[in-house]
C-alpha cells in the first residue's frame, strides 16, 4: 500500500493572545467578550484581510493566521499593535484589549482548513515572550524582512521553550520602545548578554470555593503581566506555565523545560471578607527557597 502523501508548505504564522484575559472575565464576562469582539471585527479581522492572511483558528481568545509573505505577516501585526487606543470608547465601558504577537515563518502540514507542526507550534510559543502590546518574531523572520518594513526589533538573545529541543532566537518590538520605528535597524549580536528568566505558576485555590479560580488565576496573570515590564527579564507567559496548574511537578523540572532561573508560586485562601496571599520564590536550579511573603488583605 502506497504512503499518504503528506501536504506541506512554507508559511509565515502569526500568534495572537489576550494579556490577562482570566482576569478580564473573572471582572467583567459579557463587557470583556463584547470588547473582544468588536476588536477582532473592527482591528483584528481588517488588519489580516488588507494584509492577505488567513485566519486558521480561534482558540479562546487566542488566534492562529497564517501568511504567504512573512513581511505581510509583520505588517499586519504592527498594524494590529499600533492601533492602541483608538478602538476605545469610553461610553461602551468595555474592557481594553491588548494583545501579544509572536511570528515564526516555517514548514507546516495541511490537514483541511487546519495547518500543523514546528511552524506553528514556535509560533505559539512565541508570543508569550512578546511584551503586552508587543510582537516577539523568531530570528528568521527577523533575517527575512530585512529593511522591508518600518520599524525596529531588538534582539531578545536565545530562549527555551516548552516541547521545543533548541534555543529559538527571539527579536521584540513594541510601541513603547525608544526606536520602535525605524531609524535603522539593531545589528546581529554575536554573543547576546544572557536573559534573567521567571516562570510565574498559577497560585493554588485553598479556599476549597471553585468560583475563586478566577481570583487566583487573576493575581498570577498580573503579576505576569507587571513583572514584564522590567527590562532585562524574560517571563514565561501565561500559555506555557498554567500548563502546570493543578500538577505536582518538581521546581527543577520546571526550570528545564521552561528554561527559567526562577519559579514563583504560590497560595490563595479566602473566608469571608479575608484574603490571605503567600508567595515563595525558588531556585529552579537547586529547588531552594530564596524568598517568600504572606499577606494578608480585608
Amino acid at each position: 500500500m502506497a504512503e499518504e502523501r503528506i501536504n506541506r508548505k512554507l508559511a509565515a504564522i502569526l500568534a495572537a493572545d489576550v494579556v490577562s484575559y482570566s482576569r478580564l472575565m473573572a471582572s467583567d464576562e459579557a463587557g470583556t467578550l463584547a470588547a473582544l469582539k468588536r476588536h477582532r471585527q473592527m482591528v483584528f479581522e481588517p488588519a489580516v484581510a488588507a494584509h492577505q492572511g488567513r485566519i486558521v483558528k480561534l482558540i479562546g481568545d487566542g488566534t492562529i493566521v497564517e501568511f504567504a509573505s512573512v513581511v505581510d505577516a509583520v505588517n499586519c501585526a504592527l498594524s494590529v499593535q499600533r492601533s492602541g487606543d483608538s478602538l476605545q470608547d469610553e461610553n461602551l465601558h468595555q474592557p481594553r484589549i491588548v494583545l501579544r504577537i509572536g511570528i515564526n515563518l516555517g514548514d507546516v502540514i495541511i490537514e483541511g482548513d487546519d495547518i500543523y507542526g514546528d511552524g506553528v507550534n514556535i509560533a505559539a510559543r512565541l508570543e508569550p515572550a512578546a511584551q503586552p502590546g508587543g510582537i516577539c518574531i523568531s530570528s528568521i523572520v527577523n533575517e527575512s524582512i530585512g529593511n522591508r518594513i518600518d520599524a525596529r526589533f531588538d534582539d531578545g538573545g536565545h530562549i527555551n521553550v516548552k516541547n521545543i529541543d533548541r534555543p529559538i532566537r527571539i527579536w521584540r518590538w513594541h510601541p513603547g520602545s525608544a526606536q520602535a520605528t525605524a531609524n535603522g535597524r539593531q545589528p546581529n549580536t554575536a554573543n547576546p548578554e544572557p536573559q534573567a528568566a521567571i516562570a510565574i505558576l498559577p497560585f493554588t485555590n485553598m479556599s476549597g470555593d471553585p468560583e475563586q479560580e478566577y481570583f487566583s488565576d487573576g493575581i498570577s496573570e498580573d503579576i505576569i503581566t507587571d513583572l514584564s515590564k522590567i527590562a532585562g527579564l524574560m517571563v514565561i507567559a501565561r500559555n506555557s506555565s498554567f500548563t502546570y496548574k493543578g500538577r505536582s511537578v518538581d521546581v527543577r523540572t520546571i526550570g528545564r523545560e521552561l528554561g527559567v532561573q526562577s519559579v514563583l508560586e504560590g497560595s490563595i485562601r479566602r473566608s469571608g471578607n479575608r484574603v490571605r496571599i503567600t508567595a515563595q520564590l525558588i531556585d529552579a536550579t537547586s529547588g531552594g527557597h530564596l524568598w517568600g511573603v504572606a499577606t494578608i488583605a480585608i
